[in-house]
């Protein structure tokens, strides 16, 4: 018997394991039996024979393991590795007969009676949900047998067909990479044809075909938007609902996805007809135009919407779509376009000049002629609107009409919006935005060759946006320049001169700056010519405006390469050569010594002083700008190097005036100090910094301190300085530091005020600040002891007003005491390990507290005079602004902040320790900010306790402190309340600030900073309570109303607190929780409560806080009614029925 009839045997219920030996060989690709092969090679009548055997195979097997038990034998052998045998058998089963029935599904020819084939595919297509989840293999195959099924166009295709589409459906949104699976459900597409979308068995597809516009892998590709425009087509009522699920999701859109979104709307248009085409333009397109025209412009969804409806609009001409357009604008375009709604009538703008024309091609040529101008008119009107957004945007859409329909618009009409937007709007004085969109359209119109002859004879009219008010129109003015050159529409200059380009060049921001580079780049810096043009470029340019000059070539290396740079540089430097060369007397002939002279010998001369100058302030301009690109190219530095090494001390000699030194000695700082021998010790160099006048500008010395730090010789100035501060001091005070050397050469005279000058500027500049700290602890210690003698000097101006003319002034005592806290702290930062430094500080703290304190009381006869106590308390705020940055930067411990804070607290003990108390809680926030909570995790709970506890103490004295601030802020306002208004208005920043951080640790008992508001509030009611008690009259009963009606106290603390709305939250709670516990009970204080939650509610902060807060007021109140029974004008009645109304007003909000 041969396999083939050994097979037709086996395909019955008694020989079942027969059938599946057969479909393994099948599977088996080294066994050459084939199904496939055996179904094509039978005759018609075995074809159908063998159908029905395997129907009668399929029912038996179905009979004796049914599909109500897989799922239970599957449930209770889930725990269970292996799949119990007869489910293995069964499934076994059905992918055999799955086999079977898809290479019969292949030869079935008209006229075959194929039901028992139809048969076996319904069962198998019914069973698709009995499955067992492990069973993926069986289940894509009979996805594959459904989907032949439907390719086939057999009967019962159409339930087959679903499966297939379902199948590949669902899969699509699974996978990462969906194209084969968007591609296959394109291909089964015409299933839905047979699908009733209004059933609810449909439901579920819907929601699946919906998904498809939420799918960016379907939107994108080629087959998915064939299939989404299919979709648009294919029921009516269907069209609502995909236009909702995209406007839903179109502000998550990305800008592509958008398009794709257009085009699927377009090419669904163009596919429609009948209803569905009605649909769509009403429903969908309409309904765009009319988003596009209502939503305000900062909305996400406006600019998407907007992008959709340039779609039609970019593809106008197409057919019917101008037709379509006209139609569906004409009811809704030209009412808004003179909406009331400023908003409205630029969204319509936006629309209308995108679309123009607006038109319907059908009609006559003059009735067209008639509707285009028309339309031109409503242009000139939007031109003239009375708001900027609209004449900005209607400059956008005229720009962009000129520029698309030059060639059919009048010139006439042209002339008039061009005249229109040049001489009125460019000028519009009452909006930049108008005159920067002028700016910003005309580049738009200049992308039509044909405009440029008329722009031509009109943009000189606008040389003078280059000088307008307003930054971003001098940008947009100068980008239409760099439009105007790229496009050769005009020459720029005759558009703007020279002269006013140059001159707004030296003195613009950089964004200015750099645009004029690059306009004037190729005439000043022709890299296309030889490197001789480039430096008589220079030097013409120098001689027209030498500050724009180095504007020029500080931005010159953004366009061109850091090649060309060096090459001018050395050009300049042989330039410089020869004009001290022809200066010189030679006996011999002058060109056998000569390099390389140049035609600009007999332009510059050494005794041009400005010139020379400014040709040494470009080659450290144009050095300093690639500085980083010779760096990372070690021969060209070298050679740079050497060429200038070579020479800068000849151009010491030749240049002495001021002028040239500065630049010469930037230059020299640019060098290793290795290559200028007559400086290498530096000598030459401090020589300048200690013959400076007392009173030279930074502008004199900063060179120079500059090009010792970039030697790494800062040492030798930190050792003038402290030479000058020690010879500075009186002879008794600076006996301990007679055994120091300092290596001066020769006796100069002590200038203190200078060396504290150049210690300022060492140290304010990151850049030298680096240089000195890490230069060991020699200088550095020896200059901060110095600082720290100076001490002794300030506190002789404080115990006598009259100083002797021996001692130096007070005010430079007092900069050597600042200095000496911030070089502390700098070398505490970058220098000291320990708290060597941070003692130091507590000791000045000590010296503070015993030495200036006791000045800080009235003057008078007794006391100090008014110049001590002035110079107390300046010595107190720069000490404690000194700590305060300390603290800010983190470098501050628990013992120095505790230092801190007892200071600060005998500060406000003193008599005049008020006038600080602005800097006091700017102390006070530093403090509490470096406690404030951070993320805790990683960190082990033991450490977490341990700062918790040292953070308790710390904070606890800071809310005492702050206790005494508000108590002194109080008792000033008593003694004298202009004082005490003045010093409120001075503390406002720093208690916002405070708060701020308090608010931080949030609510609850774990902050331990809750007590602060509570001093807050308490502070408040107490002196509005205190106005209320004083009331003896029913007429003098009132309201507040405004922060400002509030006693002068409480007006301060609550316009703190109503500035931040964490804050006025936290306070409301402290004044809830004490209202609740019944801390305040007495009517006046209710009253007093209530008088601050009427001025917080006109305030409109923190409504609910506000309604809870009057909720536990009226609750109180109710304890008072008895005092209605009171006459009528009593004070304690009014005030009562006052607070009632108060209340009520609040609740009803």
């Amino acid at each position: 018997m041969s396999k083939r009839e050994a097979f037709f045997d086996s395909v019955c219920k008694e020989n079942m394991d027969d059938f599946l030996k057969f479909t393994k060989l099948h599977n088996d690709a080294t066994e050459p039996f084939d199904l496939d092969e055996v179904v094509q090679e039978v005759s018609k009548k075995q074809r159908e024979a063998l159908w029905n055997r395997l129907a009668t195979l399929l029912r038996g097997a179905m009979e004796d393991f049914p599909p109500d038990r897989w799922n239970a034998e599957d449930r209770d052998d889930a725990m269970e590795v292996e799949v119990p045998p007869d489910l293995e058998h069964t499934m076994e089963v059905l992918g055999g007969v799955t086999l079977v029935v898809m290479a019969s599904v292949a030869v079935i020819q008209d006229g075959d009676a194929y039901n028992s084939l139809l048969q076996c595919a319904t069962i198998l297509n019914g069973l698709l949900t009995s499955l067992p989840a492990s069973q993926v293999p069986l289940q894509q195959a009979v996805f594959r047998l459904c989907e032949a099924w439907w390719k086939k166009g057999l009967l019962g295709k159409e339930e087959l067909g679903r499966t297939a589409f379902l199948m590949c459906l669902e899969k699509s949104f699974m996978l990462k990479k969906p194209g084969a699976e968007i591609q296959r459900m394109w291909a089964l597409h015409e299933v839905l044809l047979s699908v009733d979308f209004q059933s609810e068995d449909s439901e579920d597809m819907m929601d699946l075909l919906l998904r498809c516009f939420l799918s960016g892998n379907h939107i994108k590709h080629d087959d998915g938007k064939r299939f989404m425009v299919f979709l648009f087509g294919r029921n009516v009522s269907f069209i609502r609902m995909i236009h909702g699920t995209i406007k839903n999701q179109l502000q998550f859109f990305t800008k592509t996805l958008t398009d794709h979104i257009a085009e699927i709307y377009f090419r669904a248009w163009k596919k429609a007809s009948g209803e569905a085409l009605e649909e769509m333009e009403t429903a969908c397109i309409q309904d765009f135009m009319q988003h596009a025209i209502l939503l305000h412009r900062n909305t996400p969804v406006h600019p998407r919407v907007r992008q959709i409806l340039s779609y039609f609009h970019k593809r106008k001409g197409h057919h019917n779509l101008d037709e379509m357009l006209h139609r569906l604008y004409k009811p809704i375009l030209w009412r808004a376009l003179t909406a009331t709604n400023s908003e409205v009538r630029a969204n319509a703008t936006l629309l209308f000049t995108e679309a123009f024309p607006v038109h319907d091609p059908s009609q006559s040529s003059e009735k067209m002629d008639e509707t285009v101008q028309k339309q031109l008119d409503a242009l000139v009107c939007l031109l003239e609107d009375p708001q900027p957004m609209v004449r900005s945007t209607a400059t956008l859409g005229v720009c962009k009409i000129l520029a698309k329909c030059w060639e059919v618009i009048p010139p006439t009409i042209i002339t008039d919006f061009l005249k229109k937007l040049v001489v009125e709007l460019a000028s519009d004085c009452s909006s930049p935005d108008v005159r920067c969109s002028v700016f910003k359209c005309l580049p738009i119109v200049l992308d039509n060759s044909l405009s440029h002859p008329l722009l031509e004879q009109l943009l000189p009219v606008l040389k003078y946006g280059l000088h307008d008010s307003s930054e971003k129109v001098r940008v947009a003015f100068l980008d239409m320049l760099l439009k105007i050159k790229a496009v050769r529409a005009a020459k720029f200059w005759k558009v703007c001169s020279m002269e006013h380009l140059l001159a707004r060049l030296a003195v613009d921001s950089q964004p200015i700056s750099k645009r004029i580079v690059n306009l004037l780049f190729n005439s000043f810096f022709p890299v296309n010519q030889s490197e001789e043009v480039w430096c008589e470029r220079c030097v013409t340019l120098i001689q027209m405006n030498p500050k724009a000059a180095r504007k020029f070539y500080q931005y010159a290396h953004l366009y061109t390469a850091p090649t060309n740079i060096a090459k001018l540089m050395l050009t300049i430097r042989r330039c410089l050569n020869a004009c001290i060369q022809n200066t010189a007397e030679l006996n011999e002939t002058r060109s056998s010594n000569k390099e390389n002279a140049s035609v600009l010998e007999d332009v510059l001369s050494v005794s041009d002083t400005a010139s020379m100058a400014s040709l040494l302030e470009v080659v450290v301009i144009l050095w300093r700008s690639i500085r980083k690109a010779l760096e990372h190219n070690k021969d060209a530095l070298q050679y740079t190097v050497s060429k200038f090494g070579a020479v800068i001390p000849k151009y010491f000699n030749t240049f002495q005036e001021e002028r040239c030194t500065v630049p010469l000695i930037l230059l020299a700082s640019l060098l290793p100090p290795a290559s200028v021998p007559t400086f290498r010790s530096a000598v030459g160099v401090l020589s300048r910094l200690r013959n400076m006048e007392p009173g030279a500008q930074q502008s004199q010395y900063s060179q120079v301190i500059d090009c010792l730090c970039s030697w790494g010789q800062a040492s030798d100035t930190l050792e003038l300085i402290t030479h000058w501060l020690t010879e500075a001091l009186p002879k008794t005070a600076s006996k301990g530091n007679a055994s120091r050397k300092v290596r001066i050469t020769e006796p100069v005279e002590a200038k203190p005020d200078l060396g504290l000058n150049y210690l300022e500027y060492l140290v304010g500049r990151a850049a030298t600040r680096d240089s000195i700290l890490p230069r060991g602890h020699g200088p550095l210690k020896q200059l901060h002891k110095a600082l720290g003698a100076w001490r002794s000097v300030l506190y002789s101006h404080l115990s006598s007003p009259e100083s002797e003319a021996s001692v130096p002034s007070a005010e430079t005592a007092l900069r050597a005491f600042t200095m000496h806290g911030r070089l502390s702290v700098h070398l505490q930062h970058a220098v000291s390990e320990g708290r060597d430094l941070l003692a130091s500080l507590e000791n000045m703290a000590a010296w503070v507290a015993e030495r200036v304190l006791p000045f800080l009381v009235r003057p008078g006869e007794a006391g100090p005079a008014e110049s001590q106590l002035e110079l107390a308390g300046r010595v107190v705020e720069s000490f404690l602004t000194v700590c305060r940055d300390m603290i800010r930067v983190g470098l501050g411990d628990e013992e120095f902040k505790g230092h801190l804070l007892h200071l600060c607290s005998l500060v406000l003990l003193s008599e005049k320790g008020y006038r600080c108390v602005p800097l006091l809680v700017s102390v006070l926030t530093e403090v509490a900010e470096n406690y404030v909570p951070q993320d805790a995790l990683g960190q082990e709970e033991q450490e977490v306790g341990k700062q918790d506890g040292q953070s308790l103490v710390i904070l606890g004295v800071v809310a005492n402190v702050f206790q005494k601030v508000l108590e002194v802020l109080a008792r000033r306002m008593r003694k004298e309340p202009e004082e005490g208004q003045e010093l409120c208005l001075a503390a406002l920043p720093s208690l916002g600030a405070f708060l701020q951080v308090v608010t931080a640790w949030g609510g609850g008992t774990s902050n331990p900073l809750s007590g602060v508001f509570s001093t807050i509030s308490a502070a408040v009611i107490v002196e509005s309570r205190h106005m209320l008690q004083k009331i003896s009259h029913a007429q003098e009963v009132t309201r507040p109303e405004s922060v400002d009606d509030l006693p002068p106290l409480s007006s301060t603390l609550l316009t703190v607190v109503l500035k931040s709305p964490p804050v006025t939250r936290a306070f409301l709670s402290e004044v809830k929780s004490s209202v609740d516990s019944e801390a305040i009970d007495c009517l006046t204080g209710l009253a007093a409560v209530l008088n601050i939650l009427a001025v917080i509610r006109q305030e409109g902060k923190a409504r609910g806080e506000t309604k809870a807060t009057a909720v536990s007021v009226q609750l109180q109140l109710q304890k008072h009614s008895s005092v209605t029974a009171e006459e009528e004008g009593h004070a304690q009645r009014v005030i009562y029925e006052s607070a009632i109304k108060s209340v009520n007003e609040i609740l009803m909000v």
